[in-house]
């Protein structure tokens, strides 16, 4: 959704890199180009305004002028704004001293509010809790079915005691669950609510009743990120006629600017506590503000990466790993170990998900999203085509084995042999890494390069190594070292490009993509 800010933004401060002092025009030409940038992606002009002003006189004083870098001072100063308008610091929900704390969902038919409860009580039964959903929109057809059957999915509790299609009284419903959780000991209250399709006195004063009577501890208001403008205004109305504590953004995974969205917490003053990314339920999770700025920037977020993976792995077993890949040349790990990883991979989500959050890939977006998700399934596929003996010890995969394999599989004989190699190659390395000696072809770098004694291995290769005293044959020697220079700065590890390389120029190796996924 934020893929244009983002790319004009990191255009904006290529132009800024490499100057030593910033002129009051570089400056101007900078804050203009931030403000083409947010405009473009429909941020509410009152906040661009804000934004714009903030970037100026912070840029204009000491702490840019003085700076060693001026250009990443900038850079900081847009990244620290950014968080600001975004709501500056992480919001939890707030939960009832005495249970059960009632959450209430607002917000326009169409914003996602149903399936949004069961996100949110999925996420809470992760967190601990017990929560219980309330089926209060008894107007829109098939609404407490569909409430009912999202709750299913989630695993947690469903209270919907009226049909619903417009038969019920959603404000008696709404008191009868409070008294419903208190006997069944259920520590949070969901309650979904009717939408319309624009704000009127109706909605509002139904709203109203249900607040009224469950004195909910959490109201969220629930808005559709791909709405443009009208977020604000829908927001505005709905804080001034009902009121909310906090903001949920849906259909973040959705193409359209979402600039607007990220207004709501400037404008309205309520900060965004949730986003939901995709159409799974356990796409969803807390909103953090700075986190959504470095993304937006293009520096990634290796924080939710982190957490996405201590969720899915267990410690023992990521230890068990480890230890298998640290003996010799990691000959313990196994094609079952290898299946098992990528299982637990696959459960942290979508592959280019979990590359779009680490650093530097903003710049292959176009790459990501060409990763096929279904390459995971046909490796798991012929993986799982093979006897226990195969998986085992794969050097005994000779060519009739990989023609039952493949056909085991519905895949093609060279799909199995290419398997195969790029595991033992993909097992060298991990292992190579796990035994401390780092990324081939990488020297030098902490857990990138060669261990100690390579490093001095190298160094001692290069002292011993004499310029010739002959003119022309130094001459030769020295052009030649400057072509691997260049070819050197062509592309970085793994063939990814270099930074001064024009990503839309480069292509994934095809092994690559398909290891990766």
């Amino acid at each position: 959704m934020f893929d244009t800010l983002s790319d004009r933004l990191a255009a904006t401060f290529k132009n800024l890199r490499g100057k030593g002092r910033l002129s009051e025009a570089d400056i101007d030409a900078t804050a203009r180009e931030i403000r083409i940038a947010l405009l473009e992606a429909d941020v509410a002009l009152p906040v661009v305004r804000s934004f714009i002003k903030q970037i100026k006189e912070r840029a204009t004083g000491a702490e840019v002028s003085q700076a060693l870098n001026p250009a990443q001072q900038v850079i900081k100063i847009v990244n620290e704004e950014l968080i600001g308008i975004l709501g500056g610091e992480t919001r939890r929900l707030r939960f009832a001293k005495t249970a059960p704390t009632v959450i209430m969902l607002a917000g326009l038919q169409g914003a996602g509010k149903t399936t949004l409860a069961g996100k949110l009580g999925l996420w809470l039964k992760s967190q601990g809790h017990s929560p219980l959903l309330v089926a209060c929109d008894l107007q829109r057809p098939n609404a407490v079915n569909q409430l009912s059957v999202v709750a299913d999915r989630a695993g947690v509790a469903f209270y919907g005691p009226q049909p619903g299609n417009g038969v019920g009284d959603p404000v008696q419903v709404a008191k009868d669950s409070i008294e419903h959780a208190r006997t069944k000991l259920y520590d949070v209250v969901i309650v979904d609510t009717a939408g319309r399709l624009g704000i009127d006195q109706e909605l509002m004063q139904q709203a109203a009743d249900i607040r009224d009577a469950v004195s909910p501890d959490e109201i969220l208001f629930v808005v559709d990120a791909m709405i443009g403008q009208d977020a604000v205004n829908t927001a505005e109305a709905f804080r001034d006629g009902v009121g909310f504590d906090g903001v949920v953004l849906s259909k973040l995974d959705g193409d359209a600017r979402g600039g607007a969205a990220l207004s709501i917490a400037h404008v309205t003053g309520k900060q965004i506590m949730f986003a939901s990314n995709g159409e799974k339920l356990d796409d969803f999770d807390a909103f953090h503000p700075d986190r959504m700025a470095s993304r937006i920037l293009g520096m990634g977020d290796m924080l939710s990466l982190i957490e996405k993976a201590q969720q899915t792995f267990d410690e023992d077993e990521a230890a068990k790993m480890a230890s298998k890949l640290a003996s010799k040349k990691g000959q313990e790990f196994t094609l079952d170990d290898f299946l098992a990883q990528m299982e637990q991979v696959r459960k942290m989500g979508s592959i280019s998900k979990l590359l779009g959050m680490l650093p530097g890939m903003a710049q292959m977006k176009e790459q990501i999203n060409n990763i096929d998700e279904k390459d995971v399934d046909r490796t798991a596929a012929i993986i799982k085509s093979m006897t226990p003996g195969e998986r085992q010890d794969p050097t005994i995969i000779n060519g009739s084995r990989r023609a039952r394999i493949a056909k085991g599989s519905g895949v093609e004989v060279s799909a199995v042999k290419g398997l195969v190699e790029r595991f033992f190659e993909a097992r060298k390395m991990m292992s190579r890494m796990a035994q401390g000696g780092g990324l081939p072809g990488m020297p030098g770098m902490p857990g990138m390069g060669g261990g100690p004694g390579r490093q001095k291995k190298q160094a001692k290769q290069a002292k011993g190594k004499r310029k010739s005293g002959n003119p022309m044959k130094r001459k030769a020697e020295e052009q030649a070292a400057a072509e691997r220079r260049d070819q050197a700065q062509q592309g970085g590890a793994f063939g990814l490009p270099a930074p001064g390389q024009t990503p839309k120029d480069f292509e994934l190796p095809d092994e690559f993509k398909k290891f990766m996924s």
